[in-house]
């Protein structure tokens, strides 16, 4: 039996035109009239990873455009059109856009989070032979990364406490390529004194990740302020609703951007489409939860510092911050963590604190932060599990209850605190296990 399409099919010869659809079997002609429908995706009901390019006039022009972004110095080609999702994608792109406003930056790039950032970065920077300056109350696991590739590549590291620029500058030498500082730490909450990092960086890289002051936090952007390159997670603040995990890096340096961007394109790492877009399109309100959320911190903090019961209290906020004067000077937001430490309690009780706030039914036990519902943990438990209990002495993180603030109203956030710390030592692990038993998933 004969098909319509068998004229087609002979290699002695063809008829003279293409073979018209209508030739073809029903599974061809539905699948290609539904694409061509929601042209130029490659699925029929979908945005997809790659699109139909009609041929390779436009790759010839993505080349060429990739080749002069890498020629001019004027941004890298993490900017050029969506052709296939390892390179970017059309949420990336609206992304990359606001990013590069609100960084003032020439070049930027997301990733699938915030540690992708780091490693690219440091990646790039760091080879055989080179230095590397550190402060030292960076998150752990950007230690421990750091610490690895020293080793992987024939490179060496000093580490510095934080809020001493003068330290910064003579642990630089001329083989120190990149200076690396957050702010504001975590869980101290330490501000870096910016302008004087950037004199002491000297012809250093200083990179800066700026996830818990954001972007925000700055009158001026850091790049503007002589910072060689800024990352951030995404998760975080600029996204803050707990809905997607990411990262990024800002750069003026558009040598090192490209070569950022060659990394992403060979190893991977590039944010999604989908996580993309749900950041770019809650960037607007996410400001304005940052800025409810740095308030009521700052309530919280002035709250617990007045407390019979708390110690110490952890937040650029207050009046005996070590950086007080840089704050006063530099920063405009002050962050959304508040860190205590209860009078007379150890390790142990501190965790038991943590587990009462979250029977309170507002305060959600978590490892992140900046997200709409305040979360709560014990740091010792959460980030220093495997740290020797000295270590965690000497770097005066001990005994710590963190809080990342949500935007709750402040009165209800201080009730909660109150009454835990009041009557947390009336409530035993049997209370607290049955709490948990009637709260679990059904």
């Amino acid at each position: 039996m004969s098909r319509p399409i068998d004229a087609w099919l002979d290699p002695r010869g063809c008829p003279a035109e293409p073979p018209p659809r209508s030739a073809m079997a029903p599974e061809t002609r539905a699948l290609h009239d539904a694409l061509d429908a929601h042209a130029p995706w490659l699925h029929p009901d979908h945005p997809t990873i790659q699109r139909d390019l009609l041929g390779s006039p436009e790759v010839v022009a993505w080349q060429e455009a990739k080749l002069a972004f890498m020629l001019r110095g004027d941004g890298a080609w993490s900017e050029l059109p969506h052709l296939y999702a390892r390179y970017g994608t059309p949420g990336g792109s609206r992304l990359i856009a606001a990013l590069r406003s609100i960084e003032g930056a020439r070049a930027a790039f997301v990733t699938d989070c915030g540690m992708q950032a780091f490693a690219l970065v440091t990646d790039a920077l760091l080879g055989p032979g080179d230095h590397a300056v550190v402060l030292r109350q960076v998150y752990n696991k950007t230690k421990t990364f750091l610490e690895w590739t020293a080793r992987r590549v024939g490179a060496t590291l000093t580490f510095v406490d934080d809020g001493d620029p003068a330290a910064v500058a003579a642990a630089t030498t001329p083989r120190t390529k990149l200076v690396f500082a957050e702010t504001f730490t975590n869980p101290l909450m330490r501000a870096q004194d910016i302008p004087g990092l950037v004199a002491a960086a000297g012809k250093a890289k200083l990179v800066i990740d700026s996830t818990i002051a954001t972007p925000w936090a700055f009158d001026r952007p850091l790049l503007s302020q002589g910072v060689a390159v800024v990352i951030g997670s995404l998760t975080k603040a600029l996204g803050g609703r707990d809905l997607a995990l990411g990262g990024y890096i800002a750069t003026d340096d558009a040598e090192l951007g490209n070569q950022i961007m060659d990394l992403i394109a060979m190893r991977g790492g590039i944010l999604d489409d989908a996580r993309a877009g749900t950041v770019a399109d809650g960037l607007a309100e996410a400001s304005n939860l940052h800025a409810r959320r740095c308030a009521t911190a700052t309530a919280v903090a002035a709250f617990l510092a007045g407390h019979p019961r708390v110690e110490r209290v952890f937040h650029p906020s207050r009046p005996d911050h070590p950086d007080a004067a840089t704050i006063a000077r530099d920063y405009r937001r002050l962050g959304a963590i508040v860190a205590f430490r209860v009078r007379d309690a150890d390790e142990l009780r501190h965790r038991h604190i943590a587990d009462v706030l979250v029977s309170c039914g507002v305060l959600r036990y978590a490892l992140s932060f900046d997200g709409l519902a305040t979360k709560v943990n014990h740091h010792k438990t959460v980030s220093e599990y495997f740290t020797p209990p000295d270590v965690v002495a000497r770097a005066g993180i001990d005994r710590l209850i963190r809080l990342g603030i949500g935007i709750e109203a402040p009165a209800d956030l201080i009730a909660c605190l109150n009454w835990v710390l009041h009557h947390e030592p009336s409530i035993d692990a049997a209370a607290l296990d049955h709490w948990r038993s009637t709260r679990a998933p059904r």
